[in-house]
């Protein structure tokens, strides 16, 4: 059975595509059209992040080209014509660096880049050495995780733990939507047990449909 990565290491990429302080603008530019990507850390000495660039960062060259601001725009624009005169990667980098342990959880990860604005982190250790990277498609790859997976984590974590003696409990998964149906003693879990089941990796969706033994009670829909 594949395990639940909840930590960055478990779905970062490994192998970086790095450059150095004095990278020089077209070399940046070959590098991230040769490897495809749209960021890079900058390193310095054995590996540590000084920085980002980014394709936003090297737009800027190109974009005011042909411009003359008047004194308001150029105001305006501090940052963005500082950039387009800028030739080295010291020059243009993002610094510091929006970086992540590799000990953070995936929502951590997520929660960075959504509110940096960022597509990909840097995974760094302590001393902020260089250990990998990690990018929203990283993120997603927890939803290939097989439904037979998602379906024992379900039965182990939160099925056996709260309802111990109910055996009567059919836990399904399809394409990563959960349902929770049978007969129950008890439904005040129910609520706790959608809840739970929502935070194994993989899922999607969560739906329950119990009956209250004895009761006639039906309690049915998504938590």
């Amino acid at each position: 059975m594949s395990e639940t990565p909840h930590i960055v290491s478990d779905v970062m990429t490994r192998t970086v595509v790095a450059v150095g302080r004095d990278a020089q603008f077209k070399e940046m530019v070959q590098t991230l059209r040769q490897w495809r990507v749209s960021a890079m850390p900058v390193l310095e000495g054995d590996g540590r992040v000084i920085g980002v660039v980014s394709e936003a960062d090297l737009l800027p060259k190109e974009e005011l080209r042909d411009s003359d601001p008047d004194r308001f725009e150029q105001l305006r624009h501090l940052p963005d014509l500082a950039k387009a005169g800028a030739v080295t990667a010291e020059e243009l980098m993002s610094s510091p660096a929006v970086s992540v342990h590799t000990d953070a959880t995936l929502a951590e990860a997520a929660r960075i880049m959504a509110v940096r604005g960022v597509k990909r982190l840097p995974v760094v250790d302590a001393e902020g050495m260089l250990l990998g990277i990690v990018s929203r498609g990283d993120l997603l790859k927890v939803f290939l995780r097989p439904d037979e997976d998602i379906e024992e984590e379900v039965r182990r974590t939160v099925v056996a733990y709260l309802f111990p003696g109910d055996s009567g409990i059919h836990v399904g998964v399809d394409e990563g939507v959960v349902t929770l149906s049978g007969q129950l003693r008890d439904t005040a879990p129910i609520p706790v047990a959608a809840r739970l089941a929502r935070a194994v990796e993989g899922v999607v969706d969560v739906e329950c449909h119990f009956r209250g033994v004895g009761r006639g009670e039906t309690t049915a829909g998504t938590f």
